[in-house]
């Protein structure tokens, strides 16, 4: 319900744009390759983040945060477009659904080579296993589908990834440029810091590669008692 009552804030949100792109006759799939172009720069933000920037400056981290967001609104704008312009095609959807995997892989590319850089290589394999989490999901999801099954559940999809992420990236950089970058809180027991700004991005990476990979076996699960239903469990 929540996922449902968010989505139509967002709808009312962006329904004047939309009519505007429909009287200019903007094509959906314009829009989505605009939507990959910002997760592009997203990940050129983090690359430069990497090499340009101390291991304190944050600031980088909560601009390809906004970007990650910004990117994300477009991914609802041109299935919007589509829908509200009659402007839905299979070869969109198909369009739509691989610029939306590069997209995420591009993106998450741009998450691990920042934290490698600034050696946060432990963290980086969180990112990496959101990432296999994030193909998985969507791939068991094809999959169903081609074999007749709706397989649309789960909690982590990509809608909620890319909210995570984005909003946890740029309250990392609020949070570094309020506190510093090189703000930490250490334990009396052990020799290493129990929070420093860069856990703000980290924590929610983590969340989301756990609930991710859940969703995907969930998916499959699903599969598996929908396919028992017909009688088929090959």
């Amino acid at each position: 319900m929540l996922k449902v009552l968010g989505q139509q804030f967002i709808y009312t949100l962006i329904n004047p744009l939309v009519q505007f792109l429909i009287k200019y006759k903007v094509s959906p799939n314009l829009i989505t390759s605009i939507g990959l172009g910002i997760n592009v720069l997203a990940t050129i933000v983090f690359i430069l983040g990497a090499e340009t920037a101390p291991r304190t400056d944050l600031s980088y981290v909560g601009w390809a945060g906004f970007l990650i967001l910004f990117g994300g609104l477009f991914d609802m704008i041109d299935g919007r477009l589509a829908r509200l312009g009659d402007m839905s095609t299979t070869f969109g959807a198909l369009y739509d659904s691989v610029l939306d995997r590069y997209s995420e892989l591009i993106m998450f590319f741009g998450i691990c080579y920042y934290l490698i850089s600034h050696d946060y290589f432990f963290s980086s394999m969180f990112a990496f296993v959101a990432l296999v989490g994030s193909i998985m999901v969507s791939y068991t999801r094809a999959r169903a589908e081609a074999l007749g099954i709706d397989c649309s559940v789960g909690f982590m999809q990509r809608p909620e990834r890319v909210i995570i992420i984005g909003l946890s990236a740029i309250l990392c950089g609020v949070t570094a440029y309020f506190l510093g970058g090189d703000y930490r809180v250490f334990s009396e027991f052990i020799n290493y810091p129990i929070f420093e700004p860069i856990f703000v991005f980290i924590t929610p990476m983590a969340i989301v590669a756990i609930l991710a990979n859940i969703t995907a076996l969930k998916r499959l699960n699903h599969c598996r008692l929908e396919l028992e239903k017909k009688g088929n469990d090959q």
